[in-house]
């Protein structure tokens, strides 16, 4: 549960302005994976904080600061400091200035991203972080998702920060090693839920070899999964974005379902 600047201890709000001098914080509008996120500006320089103090979420951070720290990607904010005091992991990453990305068709944002991902599907898993596995991240397997590529798999558009130095890609929190289709097939409801089509969403992954490249099958399974999984997740609660994940990934799979149907068998 996302919580106020304020309601860290004195020892640590100290201990951040002991690196940046006089603070002043600005809550972050998005994201819940740490207890406290914010902008925090300081006489000495600018930075994103995340702070956790729950067993979960300090778990949560350290991977993503064992990520970050790992991460040899450009787009990747660098880390610049972390402490842990008065029971709350700190950890400070480089800001950047800019806006979410756009992922709606025709965005001039959607290019910045297929570059991301062209880089990214080149880019092994870093060899000293213990990465999650694809049902590690999802709860469901296919060997067809194993592999050895980075892959980040929460690229919603509010982890797409457009600065006037490029596309920046914060929050690794969920990054897993697996095969770089998986990348793809994880953001088509992001696509979806920004106003693509199914089929138009497919057509502008297929711009990237690993998605031509796998077996119809294995993405029928994939988007039938997904769908089951986020279904199961959205009922009973009255939780806004569970509901749309749930949706999106439900158009992708009735999508799928239908083309399997009439695509030639021979």
């Amino acid at each position: 549960m996302r919580m106020d600047w304020t309601a860290l201890p004195v020892a640590v709000t100290t201990e951040v302005a002991d690196r940046l001098g006089e603070t002043h914080a600005i809550p972050a509008t998005t994201g819940a994976h740490a207890e406290i996120a914010a902008t925090v500006t300081g006489t000495d320089g600018k930075v994103f904080v995340k702070a956790a103090h729950t067993d979960f979420g300090v778990r949560s951070l350290r991977y993503e600061l064992r990520v970050s720290e790992a991460v040899r990607v450009s787009y990747s904010p660098a880390v610049e400091w972390h402490f842990e005091e008065a029971g709350w992991l700190v950890v400070a990453f480089e800001h950047c200035a800019g806006r979410h990305a756009d992922l709606g068709p025709g965005s001039p944002d959607l290019e910045l991203l297929d570059e991301f991902l062209t880089e990214l599907g080149e880019t092994p898993a870093p060899p000293d972080v213990a990465l999650f596995s694809p049902r590690g991240r999802l709860g469901f397997e296919h060997p067809a998702m194993d592999g050895d590529r980075l892959v980040h798999t929460d690229l919603t558009a509010a982890n797409l920060i457009v600065t006037p130095e490029g596309l920046r890609v914060v929050d690794w929190a969920f990054a897993t090693k697996a095969a770089s289709w998986f990348e793809l097939a994880s953001l088509t409801h992001w696509l979806i839920g920004a106003g693509h089509t199914p089929d138009q969403a497919e057509q502008w992954l297929a711009r990237h070899p690993a998605w031509r490249l796998t077996e119809p099958e294995v993405l029928d399974y994939f988007a039938t999964r997904n769908a089951e999984k986020w279904a199961c997740k959205s009922a009973g609660t009255t939780t806004a974005w569970m509901h749309d994940l749930a949706a999106w990934t439900s158009q992708w799979s009735a999508y799928r379902h239908q083309t399997s149907k009439i695509a030639p068998t021979n």
